[in-house]
């Protein structure tokens, strides 16, 4: 029996799918936190390389003072978007909404009354009725789990970041001395490959993101498109799905264009949008990702589908650099840059 376990011990390969296996079991049991998980790594990720960037410009800045300034300023932005941006954004979208409705009646008026007159005549109205509310409770309680769970990712990546080197020093202890030491080298040898995968793919994709929405608003504001704050919100959102989602608001943005200006400024959105996508595809991407995710594009949303089909929106976000993160652990692909 020992024999057999030092053996298992002595193989690292056997040892570290073992590991990997046991890991992906305890994610799968804590599923229902998934979404604080991944945001307090997200924003710890963050805020540590931001850390490190301000100590690169001023080394001698203590990285506590640094953390507490950073979620001082993060709190005022949390109360200005509350206070101020919140009821901006929620009239911007009712005006568009507006809008597109005062378009729609105004543009098929015979066909919706045909269609409200066929749907108020079936006796699946209570049917409709239901399901809408349904879908509206699920909203409203989906707004307060992520709220929640972005509150508590604060807090979190918070005490970590704020007792950064604490941390690492007390982390370290893990892997020094003990019995299952090489259990505790294998957590950290995923952990640098994770960091090194996810955290800098998912880190270039959020610039990827800023990029194509100044641009795509500085496209909006000269073609005299309102409610830009709710537009930009929208895009931001789409920009951090990979290659898709540039491709993906093309849909709204019409709808919003040619409510505006008609055909010709859905050519216009067109235009724009697949320049923004070639801007992606040929610079951004090349500046911000090196070689992290040379994917080919069938496999970028092969990944994306099925990504969608088991984790639902966040499968569009962090698909990618979890698929990323396999490669690199199996030697497919390494992430460093040789």
């Amino acid at each position: 029996m020992n024999s057999a376990w030092q053996k298992f011990q002595a193989n690292v390969p056997l040892r570290r799918f073992a590991v990997l296996l046991l890991i992906m079991l305890c994610l799968y049991e804590v599923r229902a936190m998934m979404n604080t998980i991944l945001l307090t790594f997200i924003f710890t990720y963050l805020i540590v390389h931001w850390i490190r960037l301000v100590q690169r410009f001023i080394p001698k800045l203590s990285s506590k003072i640094i953390v507490s300034l950073t979620y001082i300023l993060i709190l005022l932005g949390l109360y200005f978007v509350v206070t101020v941006y919140m009821p901006m954004l929620v009239n911007q979208i009712s005006s568009m909404i507006k809008s597109l409705v005062e378009f729609y009646k105004n543009e098929n008026l015979t066909s919706l009354m045909l269609n409200f007159k066929q749907l108020s005549s079936s006796s699946e109205v209570m049917s409709q009725v239901k399901n809408g509310m349904k879908i509206m409770m699920h909203t409203v309680t989906s707004v307060g789990s992520v709220t929640f769970s972005v509150f508590m990712a604060l807090i979190l990546s918070f005490f970590y970041t704020i007792e950064l080197k604490e941390m690492n020093k007390f982390s370290g202890l893990f892997v020094k001395a003990g019995v299952l030491k090489w259990f505790f080298e294998d957590l950290a040898f995923f952990g640098r490959k994770f960091t090194n995968t996810f955290g800098v793919v998912l880190e270039a994709q959020f610039f990827i993101a800023i990029c194509n929405t100044a641009i795509t608003l500085v496209c909006l504001a000269i073609m005299g498109i309102p409610q830009l704050v709710a537009l930009g919100l929208m895009v931001f959102i789409l920009s951090l799905i990979p290659v898709a989602g540039v491709i993906i608001s093309l849909v709204p943005l019409s709808f919003v264009a040619y409510s505006v200006g008609g055909i010709r400024y859905v050519i216009y959105i067109f235009i724009m949008v697949m320049v923004i996508h070639a801007i992606e595809a040929y610079i951004l991407n090349p500046k911000f990702m090196s070689s992290k995710t040379e994917l080919p594009i069938f496999y970028t949303f092969l990944v994306l589908l099925v990504a969608e089909h088991f984790w639902g929106v966040w499968g569009l976000i962090v698909g990618v650099p979890i698929f990323t993160f396999f490669l690199d652990v199996l030697e497919i692909k390494s992430a460093d840059n040789n």
